[in-house]
């Protein structure tokens, strides 16, 4: 084996500014996701039945379809359909979006079910409005329980952002794929790019454990 780590040490400052990069893909993934999932659970527990139907049928969309065919679809189909030429970030947030909003408004769903009828119907006899009742009541006691989920959401978005090198943003993945297409090596830029996700996911996780314990002790 021929494997020195020395050779990439010139590009190394090139791939570690993809870490920005990804950070913020993921956050505007994640924050556009979570809005998106917000409506969906509303319009999932809603007595109207159009809501309802339409929430259901666009989270068996998104869930029932590879992410990266979304993605790719989103980034090169939308030249065609609408003679609009997306930039690839821009893709990228957007499909990435769509498809958490999916997910994440499954996890709030079951979260907000999940609350003790006792609560609703407490509020009900206060006369507080459903809006105020869901914003200061129901919500936060299913973001608590569902804290550990969105988490787990937002590290998966992370990992998953190496999808969108597939569509020439600039990310950690990307970078490494020039690095080893300037160099012509493969082992080091894909072990360094798959060490800098590493580092980024076990940071994601003790953060969420931190807040997982501080919610505890508040709770």
């Amino acid at each position: 084996m021929q494997i020195d780590f020395s050779k990439i040490e010139p590009h190394i400052p090139y791939m570690l500014e993809g870490i920005g990069i990804t950070l913020q893909f993921t956050s505007l993934s994640v924050f556009f996701g979570f809005i998106l999932a917000v409506l969906l659970t509303l319009c999932k527990i809603s007595n109207f039945k159009p809501l309802n139907w339409f929430a259901v049928f666009y989270t068996s969309i998104f869930r029932g379809t590879p992410l990266l065919v979304q993605l790719l679809l989103i980034y090169y189909a939308t030249p065609q359909l609408f003679d609009y030429q997306i930039e690839p970030l821009a893709a990228g947030v957007l499909a990435f979006s769509l498809n958490s909003g999916a997910y994440l408004s499954e996890t709030m769903r079951a979260g907000i079910l999940a609350v003790d009828k006792g609560q609703w119907e407490a509020a009900k006899a206060l006369g507080i409005s459903y809006p105020r009742m869901m914003k200061d009541i129901i919500f936060p006691q299913a973001i608590r329980n569902i804290l550990p989920a969105i988490m787990n959401e937002f590290i998966t978005l992370l990992k998953d952002s190496s999808l969108v090198s597939m569509i020439g943003v600039a990310e950690i993945l990307r970078r490494a794929d020039v690095v080893k297409g300037q160099l012509f090596i493969y082992f080091e830029p894909l072990i360094f790019a798959a060490l800098i996700y590493y580092i980024l996911v076990m940071i994601l996780t003790l953060l969420s454990t931190w807040l997982e314990r501080r919610l505890r002790r508040n709770g």
